[in-house]
């Protein structure tokens, strides 16, 4: 197998269309690829997996190990021709400004992966070959693929380029991309309209895939690729504890941000995942033991959402007969006692918590998030860490109830402590009443994969109560 990581000089250079491409090209060549993104998006997996039939899964060097990302990128690669990682960011982007912690040149090194330099080149010429050096010599523990250019204004501009690089620059140039307005994908606050909302269409995919075979040497690509050890890892989960328990997983444009992994541990602990939609649907799947409500875009579906009263009054009733639902961010949401829009209209939800959010036109907090958990709860015992991402444009408004400090089942406590760096407390967090959790955080269970274990085991145990 061969692989490499496509990453770009800067966020917006247009290294998620060129990935795609990549990933298109690929398989119309026959080719059998796995998709993988760095980071915590949500977004991009969903149009991999569309262009793939494989699904894509998260790298990330803050919120999992280096021995995790190694396990999931080796053991999702297996038996493919080649792997394809779409970077984060700028390539040496990452956690902080001293160290390359959390971005995609440290993932590209921990994967021993050649990286596919993206380069925007609008208004530049012979400048571009200057950047592409710096890069080059940056970093001299990283391997190269070659340099693709974006948005070139014609063939002879990338000639200029080209003639630039031969005499400065060691990274094969394998072609360019004109610009072209076909290509763009329709954005928002959270970034690009979901594979759920804006799914690509067969003939997006094909003619993406026709550009980047005429205007790339894939050829030299492929040939620049070292073949790959993959590791036999192609051995089925091991299962633990098997138990009969039924998890509702909210799924739909409202409710659409979730890590495959999160899932795929869930199942390894037994769990089996019920999928519903709260947009659609008008009751909750039978026999439940429990609810997942992920993130994604209630606040652009709120009057359909408020107005869908059987469902949101069976959820609160499930959720105060002491049934387990854990709730991220757009789930948290959608269970509180409702959403004020940008317009000052109020949306009344499920009123679980009370709690009142308000939209605002500003990134209200955005970053990763360590969680300790200070009591016990759904997803582990006092003191147990848990690694996620926060990114959302709402804020609480109004808590309309006292928080109890000390954990009171019929009372609102706060159960997580939030830090954006290890020992560095920034606020308490995580609203828990009876066996409902809901915070902003996205967490992903591989960074503590005991969680989706505890997890599970507590919704057996609310069966026995």
């Amino acid at each position: 197998m061969k692989g490499l990581v496509v990453a770009g000089t800067r966020s917006g250079c247009g290294k998620t269309t060129i990935a795609m491409g990549l990933m298109a090209a690929f398989k119309k060549r026959g080719m059998k690829v796995a998709p993988f993104k760095v980071g915590p998006d949500f977004i991009d997996p969903g149009f991999h997996k569309k262009i793939c039939d494989h699904s894509s899964r998260n790298l990330d060097g803050w919120m999992l190990s280096k021995k995790y990302n190694k396990e999931v990128f080796y053991k999702n690669s297996y038996s493919c021709d080649v792997a394809i990682v779409e970077g984060v960011m700028g390539l040496f982007d990452g956690y902080n400004g001293r160290s390359e912690a959390g971005s995609t040149a440290e993932m590209a090194k921990w994967l021993s992966l050649p990286v596919l330099l993206i380069v925007d080149a609008r208004s530049m010429s012979r400048s571009a070959a200057a950047m592409v050096y710096g890069f080059e010599n940056f970093d001299r523990e990283l391997k190269w693929a070659g340099v693709v250019l974006n948005r070139l204004g014609s063939n002879r501009h990338l000639q200029f380029i080209r003639e630039a690089f031969e005499d400065h620059v060691d990274i094969p140039l394998l072609g360019g991309l004109t610009r072209d307005s076909w290509l763009n994908l329709p954005e928002r606050h959270l970034g690009l309209v979901t594979q759920d909302e804006n799914p690509l269409q067969p003939e997006y995919i094909d003619q993406l895939a026709d550009l980047i075979e005429n205007s790339l040497n894939l050829n030299m690509l492929l040939d620049n690729l070292p073949e790959l050890d993959v590791l036999k890892v192609s051995r089925k989960p091991e299962l633990h504890n098997r138990y009969p328990v039924k998890i509702g997983v909210a799924r739909d444009e409202a409710f659409c941000f979730y890590y495959q992994d999160n899932f795929d541990l869930l199942k390894q602990y037994g769990a089996e995942l019920v999928f519903f939609s709260p947009l659609h649907d008008r009751s909750l799947p039978q026999n439940i033991d429990g609810l997942y409500l992920g993130g994604g875009y209630p606040e652009l579906f709120l009057e359909t959402l408020s107005e869908n009263r059987e469902l949101i009054e069976e959820i609160k009733k499930f959720g105060n007969s002491g049934f387990p639902i854990y709730a991220e961010c757009g789930g948290f949401m959608y269970l509180t006692e409702g959403i004020e829009d940008k317009s000052c209209c109020f949306y009344p939800m499920a009123g679980i918590f009370p709690v009142k959010i308000k939209m605002l036109d500003r990134l209200k907090a955005l970053g990763y998030r360590e969680v300790t958990l200070k009591a016990f709860n759904l997803l582990g015992k006092s003191g147990e860490k848990i690694r996620g991402h926060e990114f959302h444009y709402s804020e609480i408004k109004e808590i309309t109830e006292k928080i109890d400090p000390v954990v009171d089942h019929n009372r609102v406590t706060l159960v997580y402590q939030l830090s954006n760096r290890p020992g560095l407390k920034i606020r308490e967090e995580g609203y828990m009443k009876k066996n409902v959790l809901g915070s902003y955080v996205h967490l992903h269970f591989g960074s503590n994969p005991q969680i989706a274990g505890n997890f599970v085991k507590f919704f057996t145990k609310s069966l026995l109560m």
